[in-house]
């Protein structure tokens, strides 16, 4: 039965507590982690938000009707202790904040009991999700879980704190929304006022804050929630985004306010040191070096550019993809060379995932020897350039792809990013970020047969570009931005047009 926390006041939190606290009385309130019975010795473990202390009933030390009540405790049950801090009397546990100290009980009070739970309330749990999603209100106990939470509000204060002092002001933008579609599809409510009428829930807060911006407020920000009905991937269907807007500033000022928020919050939240500036690389470079406009740039295996190798060699697969206006590419997977063909066939298996017909490869074993897909096209002194231009080596096996631009960068960043993990390549304690800046301002359709804007119709082109709009439109460049981390795009954004007969232009052009 349930007891009342009546005249009890918590004094501290479970991990607050240190030797600093010995000899205080302190009321501790939490859940049992576990409850261990020696006879006449119960060790109680309370957890709360901050951790878990000890608490200690012991004959002689603490009255009989308390250890009686203290043994009857199980997982889960929340109690109300009353005690002094005591310096631990057996082993320091060194896995714990409090593991030096104990709490010595006066009195408890059990506020809540609790029935056998259904998975341990642990870090790391290997419970199935269906199972720690139907019992989330347990699952969302679990220390790691509640760091995570806990993490989450310490970045939304700092964030607040850091925006007010760069000058923004936090303005709270409508929730229901006419239909604005960006790059996917809304969520729609009915209205009940209008019949037969939705109202949309926002992709982005991307209309309201250019509003902001027209009506002088200069400096926005928002920790903003968003929907969009889309596809399970790095991100869910409702999320919530730092969103900004900031008037009268170039990409400069942009990059600028946001690398310094970055490191800002690493240091303050990871103790992590982000070196600044922040590197740049344009999008034009991070697809050739590795394939990919979110590179990941922990390791290297980058991306080299053969073709002018292999132009005049007789290997169908290479000549074909060079006269259709394409390329060959290869990277270096070094160490590699001895791989099973099973695993390289699994490899060709994986590349045509991203649209390859297939993938070539030279495997250079450590005692010299070659093997190759298709050295009986090549000729010795083909080979060999093409091996000195991958810089092959004794124990490299070497990989390539023949095809469209879009194709070969696809299939090679994916084939690096899978190689990376299967030869324990990516450090999850470094944090590399990187700029991607100089987007094209439009790419090519084949199925609508016209230039699509690459972000949206309303992302500012670089003004040195702006003579080849008409001339040759693929190769305008647009002022468009984005930031990586180890391999994914954490944030992004664009300067817009503010001149009218840009903006009519890039319409007619689309």
């Amino acid at each position: 039965m349930a007891e009342s926390m009546k005249g009890l006041k918590r004094t501290h939190r479970c991990a607050e507590l240190s030797a600093a606290n010995v000899g205080e009385k302190v009321t501790i309130m939490g859940w049992v982690q576990k409850n261990r019975n020696k006879g006449g010795l119960v060790f109680v473990d309370v957890r709360d938000r901050s951790g878990i202390i000890q608490v200690v009933f012991e004959e002689g030390k603490s009255e009989a009707v308390l250890i009686e009540k203290a043994a009857k405790l199980r997982a889960e049950y929340v109690v109300a202790i009353v005690g002094t801090v005591a310096k631990r009397s057996g082993a320091v546990n060194d896995h714990l904040a409090t593991g030096e100290i104990e709490v010595l009980p006066e009195e408890l009070r059990i506020l809540s009991e609790s029935e056998t739970p259904p998975f341990h309330i642990e870090e790391n749990s290997k419970t199935k999700e269906e199972v720690r999603l139907k019992y989330r209100y347990l699952d969302l106990r679990r220390p790691d879980l509640q760091r995570n939470l806990m993490m989450r509000s310490k970045v939304a204060t700092l964030a607040r704190q850091f925006m007010a002092n760069e000058g923004f002001l936090e303005i709270e933008t409508p929730v229901l929304i006419g239909s604005t579609p960006e790059g996917a599809r809304d969520y729609l409510v009915p209205s009940r006022v209008h019949q037969g009428h939705f109202y949309a829930l926002p992709q982005s807060p991307q209309l309201f804050k250019q509003l902001l911006m027209c009506s002088g407020y200069d400096r926005y920000f928002q920790i903003a929630k968003c929907f969009r009905d889309e596809d399970l991937r790095d991100r869910q269907p409702e999320f919530t985004q730092m969103d900004m807007e900031l008037s009268f500033v170039d990409v400069d000022d942009v990059i600028d306010v946001n690398e310094r928020f970055l490191a800002m919050l690493f240091k303050e939240v990871l103790g992590v040191e982000v070196p600044l500036p922040i590197p740049r690389m344009t999008w034009q470079e991070a697809m050739d070096r590795y394939g990919s406009d979110k590179p990941d740039t922990r390791f290297g295996m980058e991306l080299v550019n053969v073709t002018d190798v292999v132009k005049d060699s007789e290997f169908v697969v290479f000549k074909g993809a060079i006269e259709n206006g394409g390329t060959v590419r290869g990277i270096n997977a070094k160490g590699q060379g001895g791989m099973a063909r099973k695993k390289i066939d699994k490899l060709v298996d994986y590349a045509k995932d991203y649209g390859a017909k297939g993938l070539a490869y030279i495997a250079i074993h450590e005692d010299g020897t070659v093997k190759s897909s298709f050295a009986k096209f090549m000729t010795e002194d083909e080979m060999n350039r093409l091996v000195e231009a991958m810089d092959g080596q004794a124990g490299d096996l070497l990989l390539f792809a023949a095809d469209k631009n879009k194709v070969v960068w696809d299939v090679l960043g994916a084939l690096r990013l899978e190689l990376a993990r299967q030869m324990n390549l990516l450090d999850s304690s470094e944090y590399r970020f990187v700029w991607i800046t100089e987007f094209p301002l439009l790419e090519w359709s084949d199925e609508e047969n016209r230039f699509k804007a690459m972000h949206h119709p309303f992302t500012m082109p670089m003004e040195e570009d702006l003579q080849y709009i008409d001339s040759d439109p693929g190769r305008v460049r647009a002022k468009a931005y984005d930031i990586v981390l180890n391999g994914t795009e954490i944030g992004g954004g664009s300067v817009r047009i503010h001149q009218d007969d840009i903006q009519e232009k890039m319409f007619e052009v689309l």
